[in-house]
């Protein structure tokens, strides 16, 4: 028989585990019961049948090519986001006058709402009355007005890039944090050995912002995948599904098609794979560096 003091640390951890609990577990499980089922909308009944949702799905060309937007989405989201942060993170690292105000101001795009990131970038986009085609075209980078919006490749690019233009400065942030944890004499030795800028970039900073580079790829990988608001109010998955990624798919499913039960089966599959590749990730940092 277990001692209080044994019993005590799990007093302490049951309300967290309750609410966890009620809060991610039970939805998921409601979610598996629904997606055996044949519910067609909302507050109906439907009939018991099985993997058949599953099934479908398995043989849908809509779901594949869905996901393998959704695999695309999230490759180019973390290339140009991860991009786009170190240089940010790396000048904000230096000391130069206004360094503290521009740290502050860094954030200002990841806390405007996505309605307004939306509104903006629908109206720079626009071909009547925007600004980056007139200039787009008076530096000779194209000849002649551009949809960014009406064909599937240059929609699907565009949403790419305002993704990162809105998450980037969150990730600045985490490699920021990662970078001021390095030592400084690291580098003033460095320079008394006479090495470069490069040297000292590939030699000191990019191992040692390694482990914070890891972390940031799973949160990264998670939050991109689940990115429904930006493409669904500037595409609504088109032009012709070319921005048409899981999340959106789910969405078209259950409140277009009325097909609820094969809503949750995709948002199963969906929560499986990404559970998976976090686990698989979480594992592979935990190993020693070497081991990797």
């Amino acid at each position: 028989m277990k001692s209080p003091k044994n019993i005590l640390p799990f007093a302490f951890i049951a309300p967290a585990i309750l609410f966890l609990s009620a809060l991610l577990i039970w939805p998921l499980v409601q979610a598996v019961i629904l997606s055996l089922q044949d519910v067609r909308s909302v507050g109906t009944s439907g009939s018991w049948v099985g993997l058949a949702n599953y099934r479908k799905l398995l043989t849908s060309p809509m779901f594949w090519d869905s996901a393998w937007l959704s695999l695309v989405w999230v490759l180019t989201n973390a290339v140009l986001q991860t991009l786009l942060a170190l240089g940010a993170a790396l000048a904000l690292n230096q000391s130069f006058p206004g360094v503290r105000i521009a740290r502050t101001w860094i954030v200002l795009t990841w806390i405007i709402p996505t309605v307004v990131v939306v509104m903006i970038w629908r109206w720079l986009f626009s071909t009547s009355g925007g600004i980056v085609i007139p200039v787009l075209m008076q530096t000779g980078v194209i000849d002649q007005p551009v949809g960014f919006f009406a064909q599937p490749n240059m929609a699907f690019a565009t949403l790419v890039f305002i993704n990162s233009w809105r998450w980037f400065p969150f990730i600045t942030l985490m490699m920021l944090a990662g970078l001021t944890r390095i030592p400084r004499d690291l580098y003033e030795a460095a320079r008394i050995d006479g090495a470069g800028a490069w040297k000292r970039f590939t030699r000191i900073t990019w191992p040692l912002l390694a482990p914070t580079l890891g972390v940031l790829l799973v949160i990264g990988t998670l939050l991109s995948f689940n990115v429904f608001d930006i493409i669904w109010l500037l595409t609504a998955g088109g032009p012709a599904g070319g921005s048409r990624t899981l999340p959106v798919l789910i969405y078209e499913t259950a409140f277009k098609s009325y097909r609820m039960s094969e809503a949750a089966a995709i948002a199963v599959m969906a929560t499986l794979f990404l559970m998976a590749f976090a686990v698989i990730a979480t594992r592979w940092l935990a190993r020693p560096p070497e081991a990797r």
